[in-house]
């Protein structure tokens, strides 16, 4: 929908009577400095940016519709400790993985030896294309250019338990005993590095580390290699693993199948939604606060609509970052409020109320939240949410699921060192 001219501070040319006499110079430059064109979406196929696939290892488990259905229920995915002694420490619950397998996605040999980060990270990816109609081995994944094919899968933390390993037995056992794969598989680039591998793809690669913003940072830039003609399609997401003594994080991996419509058209794939744009930015104001007016925030948001020919008014549906720090959502809703006017239509809500915070992955999974709000016309709750500031005037879908139909979703992800990444998704309609 493109929102009337008259709310964008467009306006008519002057009438004949009031244009300039002959021989003085038309002031063309100041009329135009003072219109506001309307946003404009892509249009060329080659460039708009289609969710194709979906894939996450998740506290609820593998599977994207079940996970969506224990959001929309507002269970919590929080609980005990068990994967080791917590008793000494202050915080001794946290969102675990229990029951993952990597069977059929990753042989023994290498399942024993990979980080969690990275074994997350390669059975993820692989759900994620066959989600998309590209399993490993079948026709689809063969007639597919895979030098046009890339990963960028990113971390916070890389190869913690890896790293925490070599440490102590260096530490114990002296410099012979630290694992050869000790620098291999604690280095972020890894994961995207061994999706690669194991699927075929040789187009761009690396991995991103931007703290809790890392996986939107990676759509950003996935989206942009498609859009430069680098790149047909791109797996693209966060993996993380820190449910560790030395980590006490969480444990998760996502990813989304993102591909030119053309690309998608010609192959006849299941579209899912669409990628409008997106935006990165610093605030450049602090290592872990967030500025307290939210100028970093809210420039993010608006270059984000920019960069997707999208109007503040088109705007719905908001997947918050809410730490469920006061500083940081106070901020963020500060910032919310400087760019959307009108806030009565917005509904906006947490997903990490339910899953924790899951580092660099969060954006990923929030993405994915996302998406199946756009797809089911449901929007999962906010759970465990009671007397809010008198700041927070939004709908933030207190404890029970809503019906809501998306017309335009952002997704926020915020990151220590002031990084700030914004996502812009649709509906996808041709």
């Amino acid at each position: 929908m493109q929102a009337p001219a008259h709310t964008l501070g467009l306006r008519l040319p002057p009438p004949s009577s009031a244009r300039p006499r002959p021989g003085r110079r038309p002031a063309v430059r100041a009329a135009a400095a003072a219109t506001q064109a309307a946003p404009r979406r892509e249009t060329d196929p080659r460039k708009r940016v289609v969710i194709t696939g979906m894939g996450l290892v998740s506290v609820f488990g593998t599977d994207v519709g079940a996970f969506y259905d224990r959001l929309l229920q507002g269970e919590s995915g929080v609980g005990p400790i068990d994967r080791f002694d917590a008793g000494s420490f202050p915080t001794r619950f946290a969102a675990q993985i229990r029951g993952f397998s990597s069977e059929g996605y990753i042989d023994g040999k290498n399942d024993r030896r990979l980080d969690d980060c990275l074994r997350y990270c390669i059975v993820s990816g692989k759900k994620a294309l066959e989600n998309a109609g590209l399993a490993k081995g079948s026709d689809a994944h063969a007639k597919l250019d895979k030098v046009r094919a890339g990963v960028l899968v990113g971390t916070g933390m890389g190869g913690l338990t890896v790293f925490s390993d070599g440490v102590q037995n260096l530490i114990e056992k002296g410099y012979r005993k630290i694992s050869p794969f000790f620098i291999p598989y604690a280095i972020t680039n890894m994961g995207s590095a061994l999706l690669a591998m194991d699927v075929g793809f040789m187009g761009p690669n690396y991995s991103i580390s931007t703290a809790c913003a890392t996986s939107n940072y990676c759509f950003y830039a996935a989206a942009n290699h498609i859009r430069r003609g680098e790149a047909d399609i791109i797996i693209a997401g966060g993996t993380e693993a820190a449910i560790i003594p030395i980590g006490l994080g969480g444990f998760v991996a996502c990813v989304l199948v993102m591909e030119s419509l053309e690309h998608a058209m010609k192959r006849d794939a299941p579209i899912i939604a669409e990628y409008l744009g997106g935006a990165v930015n610093c605030d450049a104001y602090h290592m872990t606060d967030p500025r307290s007016d939210g100028l970093g925030v809210s420039s993010c948001i608006k270059k984000s609509l920019e960069d997707a020919g999208v109007a503040p008014e088109e705007v719905n549906y908001i997947n918050a970052h809410a730490t469920s720090t006061l500083a940081g959502d106070l901020a963020e809703v500060r910032a919310i409020k400087q760019v959307f006017n009108n806030t009565s239509e917005i509904k906006i809500n947490s997903t990490k109320s339910m899953i924790g915070h899951c580092l660099g992955a969060a954006g990923g999974l929030e993405a994915i939240a996302t998406v199946e709000a756009i797809t089911t016309g449901l929007v999962h709750p906010t759970i465990n949410q009671f007397n809010p500031e008198p700041e927070v005037e939004f709908d933030t879908v207190a404890n029970e699921k809503k019906q809501h139909e998306v017309n335009v979703a952002i997704s926020n992800s915020f990151g220590f060192g002031g990084h700030n990444s914004v996502v812009v998704f649709a509906p996808f309609k041709p």
